[in-house]
């Protein structure tokens, strides 16, 4: 009788104390606050590249836009200054392609010339579809991709990579098509 009554009293006192309850609480939620400041810092990363290569896709096509001949040293600091635009994220995964894209008098477009860094150029005379509306007959377009494959630096969270893309379209601004040289 005197150890259930012994029993009684400790866990009557086990139930009623409260002291390390914060510390068990904190145990049990500190994983997961840990977890989405990491997902959250991730995202956000994941966001800046993502706007900085739009950036990047939009002044490869409007500096080639804005010629009205490509040569190979002008399309060489084009391609180069795409690293700083992307920094201070790595420029090593940047893949960058640069096409003048024409429409023949049926408005089929092809490839009139393509060049490349950490990629292959599209294939000169390759057909290429282009969104409804963005040619007319005889006209051209500057169409610069880029893509990405952002690794995490938690990769212990975050395995593999994901893949980042963009497409810009600019027309030539001083002639019907941007000659390469």
């Amino acid at each position: 009788m005197m150890m259930a009554s012994a029993l009684r009293r400790f866990a009557r006192h086990f139930r009623t104390n409260q002291k390390g309850v914060a510390a068990i609480e904190f145990a049990l939620i500190a994983p997961v606050m840990i977890a989405l400041y990491v997902g959250l810092i991730e995202f956000s990363n994941a966001l800046t590249l993502d706007r900085k290569l739009t950036h990047t896709a939009s002044a490869l096509a409007d500096l080639v836009a804005q010629d009205n001949g490509i040569t190979d040293a002008e399309m060489n600091d084009i391609l180069a200054a795409s690293a700083a635009i992307v920094a201070p994220y790595s420029p090593n995964p940047l893949r960058l392609v640069v096409s003048s894209v024409v429409a023949d008098s049926d408005n089929n477009t092809t490839v009139a010339w393509s060049d490349a860094k950490n990629t292959s150029p599209r294939g000169e005379g390759s057909n290429i579809t282009l969104p409804e509306g963005l040619t007319e007959p005889g006209s051209s377009v500057i169409l610069a991709e880029v893509s990405y494959t952002y690794t995490s630096p938690f990769t212990q969270f975050l395995s593999g990579g994901i893949e980042l893309k963009d497409r810009f379209y600019l027309r030539p601004r001083r002639v019907l098509q941007v000659s390469r040289s």
